[in-house]
């Protein structure tokens, strides 16, 4: 009879709890990320916004703002939007990391797409090798059957 190699020594209920697992953190993933708001205030407090999934959920104008130029205001809403956005942006890292690792964080790519590239090439190049033992072993069963 034929062997099935590492498969034949798996651990069935290690992987399945190893699975719950990943898919509680996840779970709680999720749920974490529903509440992270980016937030951001400029130098002077004169403004200061909230940002969410959802995109801006508040944006506060000191009175004193008023005596600003359409311009300059302008200027200080959108950098603080800005910054409020990379604000959330790094709660999501550092939340996804906690879960996936940094190693395995899929926001790593987000950055790099070189390196979301190479781990594609190296997921196809696995892929192919795999395929090839597959189709080599299929073609030695048939030699002997003689089909």
């Amino acid at each position: 009879m034929q062997e099935f190699g590492d498969f034949a020594n798996i651990d069935i209920d290690k992987l399945l709890k190893t699975a719950d697992s990943q898919f509680a953190r996840v779970e709680e993933l999720q749920k974490a990320m529903a509440d992270l708001v980016g937030r951001a205030e400029d130098e002077d407090g004169l403004v200061s916004a909230g940002f969410t999934a959802a995109g801006l959920t508040d944006l506060e104008l000191h009175p004193k703002a008023m005596r600003l130029s359409s311009g300059e205001l302008s200027e200080k809403i959108k950098q603080v939007v800005r910054d409020a956005s990379d604000d959330l942006q790094r709660q999501i890292n550092s939340a996804m990391n906690d879960v996936f690792g940094e190693e395995d964080n899929p926001m790593r790519f987000v950055d790099n797409p070189d390196a979301a590239l190479e781990q594609v090439r190296s997921a196809e190049a696995a892929y192919n090798r795999t395929f090839e033992d597959v189709m080599g072993e299929l073609d030695r069963i048939r030699r002997r059957l003689d089909l």
